[in-house]
């Protein structure tokens, strides 16, 4: 190569290391974002949701760099029902991370807004990349609302304050039980069941005379002979002017079974505690037994199947097709369709469809605690078939008082447990069973747990489990029952977690309070039921033993 094209290529190569040069020299250097790094509140971590937080939080949140502290009036606030709250603000870190704290202590049990905006600038004067909310509830007030009184007397206030849904706010022409609080003429069948026993109960704790308690039960047995029926059974709702059935759902518009053997139990259970010497006790069990005689059980069989059918319906026949094989919450219903004098099934049907021929028995333990039957349930599974059944029976699948302590014991225990945190879940705060909850209804149960506390579930456990009982009736009433007591006891259900309390009073819920207390306290209901002729020899059919 001549010295001409050499000296060339060198001027070349120089002249394009000094462009890269240049061009790396001009390329402006990325900006990192503006975000938030870190946020605690009290020392823990705060995600989208808090719960149980202190009256005078300190949140800290931390930023990738300075904080523009001009900004933060704006860009941080803390909000509640009245608007926002009035703040204080520290700095440390070199001003990157910012204490808050309320001027004034919040408010107990109320939800607050946390929220973090775009318009919080850097020191650099860049916005926040993304803003940022969390909903901060913060903890009940833990001071007892109501003067201390005993246990005793805290029994019959809760009975007395429940039993006045069944007897108050009875539907004034039919004498059935409203299916909640807000059901204008909608009354429910197997809620007045329970209303039914719970008379007996006012009756005996002297909150009515006899003559109005049987007054009462006149009115209801006269409704119930004119209402619709469906081959003897009636319907899950029903107007309470009228006696027409109210759809349940499109095609749920004729017989349920179920609520039917709900009725009949507390319509059995009022005909033992009546007098036949007396004329009117005399005229009213020969009425409630016509009532009895005439429920088509084994209609239910649907062409003599060997299993219960819950629906029927004139319309759409057989179409719920909901054969009620195993265990759940209609026990009575197979017993009370063998025990019918009229109506009545064979053992094998009861075998067969509640049974499940042997395949109804499980056996598994939770928390150390054998279940004979099913899987951890919603409480009132072992409520509702047993206000008037006595459990202290066997039969040929399990002991059913070991049943229904047990289940009561597994949902207390998960409970304490609390795998999902859900703040004052414990020994006194505890319950899971089916009602309404913050966004609709549920049924609420160790598997499907929304952090809902349903009174009903624990104090309707009473005889089975005294002691955990007596401590969340304690808890209701003492601590929450400046939100949860109402004119008709304890409303529905509440959420700690969302500050949430049911407004809502149902008959299913209200009724098994009254029963079960007092089954706990003098076993009446209990005595009196399985005092029936027929439900003695029942037992006997179904090889029940002590």
């Amino acid at each position: 190569m001549n010295i001409r094209l050499l000296t060339l290529f060198l001027l070349f190569y120089i002249l394009q290391i000094g462009a890269s040069c240049t061009k790396d020299a001009t390329t402006p250097k990325v900006l990192l974002p503006f975000t938030l790094s870190n946020l605690q509140i009290d020392g823990i971590a705060l995600g989208n949701k808090s719960a149980n937080a202190s009256l005078t939080p300190q949140i800290t949140i931390s930023f990738s760099e300075p904080i523009d502290k001009t900004s933060v009036a704006n860009g941080l606030l803390l909000t509640g029902s009245t608007g926002n709250i009035p703040l204080n603000f520290s700095f440390s870190k070199k001003d990157s991370t910012v204490t808050i704290s309320p001027t004034n202590a919040l408010n107990y049990w109320k939800p607050y807004n946390l929220i973090i905006n775009t318009d919080l600038l850097s020191a650099s004067k860049k916005n926040l990349e993304s803003s940022f909310a969390s909903k901060i509830i913060t903890q009940i007030n833990p001071a007892p609302k109501f003067p201390t009184i005993s246990d005793d007397e805290l029994l019959t206030l809760t009975q007395k304050k429940t039993f006045q849904y069944f007897y108050d706010f009875a539907h004034p022409a039919s004498g059935m039980a409203r299916e909640r609080n807000t059901s204008g003429n909608t009354v429910t069948t197997g809620g007045t069941g329970f209303g039914l026993m719970a008379l007996l109960v006012g009756i005996e704790r002297n909150f009515i005379t006899r003559q109005q308690g049987v007054q009462q039960v006149n009115k209801v047995v006269t409704f119930l002979e004119k209402a619709d029926r469906f081959h003897g059974a009636w319907s899950h709702w029903v107007d309470g002017n009228t006696g027409k059935v109210i759809p349940f759902s499109t095609k749920d518009n004729g017989g349920d079974l179920v609520e039917t053997s709900f009725l009949v139990q507390g319509l059995l259970t009022v005909r033992q505690y009546l007098q036949p010497t007396d004329t009117v006790g005399n005229n009213l069990i020969k009425r409630i037994n016509t009532l009895w005689e005439t429920v088509e059980w084994d209609w239910y069989r649907k062409n003599n199947e060997q299993v219960l059918y819950w629906h029927w319906s004139p319309n759409y026949n057989w179409d719920m097709n909901f054969a009620m094989y195993g265990y759940f919450e209609q026990q009575i219903t197979y017993v009370l369709a063998a025990a019918s004098p009229t109506h009545s099934i064979p053992k094998s049907v009861y075998s067969n469809g509640y049974g499940r021929n042997g395949g109804i028995k499980t056996g598994n333990t939770y928390y150390g605690i054998k279940l004979p039957l099913g899987t951890p349930s919603p409480l009132f599974w072992v409520q509702y078939s047993y206000l008037g059944l006595d459990p202290h029976f066997s039969d040929d699948y399990a002991n059913y008082w070991e049943q229904n302590v047990n289940a009561s014991k597994i949902n207390y225990a998960y409970c304490v447990a609390n795998p999902k945190k859900y703040p004052n879940y414990g020994e006194s705060c505890w319950g899971l069973t089916s009602s309404d909850n913050q966004v609709g209804y549920n049924a609420h149960s160790p598997s499907n747990d929304l952090g809902v506390i349903t009174p009903t579930a624990a104090l309707s456990s009473f005889p089975y489990t005294p002691t955990e009982s007596m401590k969340a009736l304690k808890f209701f009433y003492y601590t929450m029952g400046d939100k949860l007591w109402g004119t008709y006891g304890f409303y529905d259900a509440f959420n700690i977690s969302e500050a949430w309390t049911a407004n809502s009073y149902l008959a299913i819920d209200q009724g098994p309070i009254v029963v079960m207390i007092e089954n706990h306290r003098t076993g009446m209901l209990w005595n009196l039921f399985m005092s029936a002729p027929e439900i003695q020899l029942v037992k006997t059919k179904l090889n029940f033993t002590p």
